[in-house]
């Protein structure tokens, strides 16, 4: 398999486009279920969060979901809270594609930054990160159940 150049990045904005990215998404999200993928969804939209989808030759192949945030550490920047490529089309660039297409977003929206956190189990990824696309590993997250 070979990339295409019939790529084309969507903002998905309708129930039936966050419904056709529940399989790929609940690849990374696994503890979702697609009723309460879409409530999340809904509140998170309402918050600004937005979806993007890289279909290669009119089929979903990866997502990723974004926010615009301002904070003292990163100033003006796009959050990426998820990032997942169908499982299919791993390792053949979608993903970069994708990810290139939210940096030059950001870079043409007035943002200095572009973060995203990754679980500690996941090695491949934070290679991808910061081998491939130069991410900078500067901090850790920590949270606390309620």
């Amino acid at each position: 398999m070979t990339s295409s150049t019939l790529e084309n990045i969507l903002e998905l904005t309708t129930t039936q486009e966050w419904v056709e990215a529940f399989p790929i998404m609940n690849q990374l999200r696994t503890d979702l279920t697609e009723e309460s993928y879409l409530a999340l969804l809904q509140n998170m939209k309402e918050e600004g969060y937005k979806l993007y989808a890289l279909y290669t030759e009119n089929k979903m192949v990866s997502v990723a979901g974004v926010c615009w945030r301002t904070n003292f550490y990163n100033k003006r920047h796009v959050f990426i809270y998820d990032l997942v490529t169908d499982i299919s089309y791993r390792s053949y660039g979608y993903g970069e594609r994708l990810l290139n297409y939210i940096h030059d977003l950001a870079r043409e929206n007035g943002a200095e930054y572009v973060a995203l956190e990754s679980g500690l189990q996941r090695v491949d990824a934070h290679r991808f990160y910061e081998e491939k696309l130069e991410y900078d590993k500067w901090c850790y997250s920590f949270r606390k159940s309620l």
